[in-house]
């Protein structure tokens, strides 16, 4: 673990070796480099300085937090099924506490993802788990290190199992998918990293080409997202934080959303 480099802005993980001079996924327009200039951690000053919480957000669903938050700050997702669990989703770091953890639940079948700027140290996961990574091989030229575990799925969806699905929605990144759990509400369960935005107010969904810089999509992409969704039964909705969740109006509050996009 010693010989990687962490950048502190989006928690990807690189060989020290062959480390670049600013972050492959930060130096692109949907991420930035600070005005500081680049910064890099590694994983014994992580795990000095921050820890993993976990919270049972209901029966079935965990969210992994780090404390205090490091980089993005988002979460991940473990979702326990009777014919093995997901990780959605991945934070830049691990530890023994974790690890017992997730065991005592069964472990991990699968970890997926929903865009690149959450691959942290997924390489990590894959290999204590002995699990497969789950990426949309649209955002394969994102994949700074390519463990033996990532397996590229193409296409609009993929089964996994009890009904869990991925699903591509694209937008934010060309890959950006979206976890679909049925079991969780009547009427499924989304889970979206950022491939969907939901406002502090909880009143409106945002679908952009980056957040923090701002960059919209064109009206045909938002039109295509919009179809998209209207395909998809759900009634739950969560987030990148545990800001993001929300359990009632889900889909009206999302179509309202797109309309204003699209309004004349």
């Amino acid at each position: 673990m010693e010989d990687q480099m962490i950048c502190s802005t989006c928690g990807t993980y690189f060989p020290a070796a062959s480390a670049p001079r600013l972050c492959t996924i930060c130096n692109e327009e949907r991420q930035y480099i600070p005005e500081g200039g680049q910064s890099w951690t590694n994983p014994g000053e992580l795990h000095n300085k921050h820890k993993i919480t976990i919270h049972q957000l209901k029966e079935h669903l965990y969210e992994l937090e780090i404390t205090p938050q490091f980089a993005i700050g988002q979460r991940a997702l473990l979702v326990l099924s009777q014919n093995g669990n997901v990780l959605w989703d991945c934070i830049p770091m691990l530890d023994k506490a974790t690890i017992d953890f997730i065991q005592s639940k069964g472990g991990l079948k699968a970890i997926a993802f929903s865009h690149p700027h959450y691959y942290s140290n997924m390489n990590d996961w894959a290999d204590m788990f002995d699990c497969p990574v789950y990426i949309h091989e649209n955002d394969a030229p994102y994949i700074v290190q390519k463990g033996p575990e990532i397996k590229l799925w193409q296409g609009e969806e993929l089964t996994l199992w009890d009904g869990i699905k991925i699903m591509l929605i694209g937008g934010h990144f060309e890959g950006s998918s979206i976890l679909h759990v049925p079991f969780l509400s009547k009427e499924g369960a989304i889970m979206c990293g950022d491939t969907l935005f939901l406002s502090p107010s909880k009143k409106h969904f945002s679908v952009m080409r980056s957040y923090p810089n701002k960059i919209p999509l064109p009206l045909r992409e938002i039109r295509r997202i919009k179809h998209r969704m209207s395909e998809i039964s759900f009634d739950t909705f969560y987030g990148y934080v545990k800001a993001q969740n929300l359990d009632a109006d889900v889909k009206e509050i999302f179509e309202n959303s797109m309309e204003r996009y699209l309004a004349e």
